[in-house]
């Protein structure tokens, strides 16, 4: 019996299967950027706007479409493969073989964290090179800010998973948490263009508190202990929840 937390046989056959999924790459890996894009291409997007403290609307919405990309694979692409393998009985046959169905979870966090982080990557990499937006100026507190966000969307798709009997309940719970976590993550407003009382509101929601400290390590500080505190906490309650009520049956 396999005792590694992640079995690379395992690992391999997920991501195999990942990379014939066209609408896994396309919303997960490319569509954050395809955004940041469509919204690059709008001249006033690439003006300064005093309502973002003299920043252009293209350089808020490059920590938007990095988080866009795990919340779609947290909130879309996980639950549904999870539950569609529950619903098939592959983790209940899987219980019967050396590799315990636990390390088929660890593979899709790992294959679905990768891809969030890839398109993290290439939506950074297309700001700079297409709109001029500049790296962040404190990367190694960007890094720090962005993997509890990871976390945070990975497991509030376990949590989705442990709530789903089918993939069609999957996906509505998925969809219905969708739009509230992209609006904490600034996708219709940016964050530093909320009003004072409602940036403090987001500022609690796992997304929300991501987005303000990826904004603070772009523009060179340290990103605040508050905002990083939230969303680790919410990582941590998010992972409690989904090991109590995940069932692999």
């Amino acid at each position: 019996m396999s005792n590694a937390l992640v079995d690379p046989a395992v690992l391999r056959a997920e991501i195999r299967l990942f990379g014939r999924e066209p609408g896994a790459i396309f919303w997960i890996l490319l569509f954050p950027t395809l955004l940041l894009v469509i919204l690059g291409s709008i001249p006033s997007f690439r003006e300064a706007d005093q309502a973002l403290g003299g920043l252009r609307p293209i350089d808020a919405y490059v920590p938007v479409a990095v988080l866009l990309g795990l919340i779609l694979g947290g909130l879309q692409g996980m639950p549904q493969v999870l539950t569609g393998y529950r619903e098939r009985g592959i983790l209940r046959r899987m219980s019967t073989t050396p590799v315990r169905p636990a390390a088929l979870l660890s593979a899709h966090m790992v294959v679905f964290g990768g891809a969030a982080l890839t398109s993290a990557l290439l939506s950074l990499s297309v700001g700079r090179l297409a709109f001029d937006v500049t790296v962040p100026r404190q990367p190694f507190g960007y890094v720090v800010a962005l993997l509890p966000a990871v976390f945070a969307a990975l497991a509030l798709g376990a949590v989705i998973s442990a709530l789903s009997r089918t993939t069609r309940i999957a996906g509505a719970i998925g969809s219905a948490a969708l739009f509230p976590m992209m609006f904490c993550a600034g996708v219709w407003l940016p964050v530093q263009a909320m009003p004072d009382l409602l940036a403090r509101i987001v500022g609690w929601t796992p997304f929300g508190a991501a987005a303000q400290a990826l904004n603070q390590a772009a523009e060179g500080h340290w990103p605040g202990w508050s905002h990083l505190g939230v969303t680790a906490a919410w990582a941590v309650l998010l992972t409690a929840v989904a090991a109590r009520w995940f069932r692999w049956e």
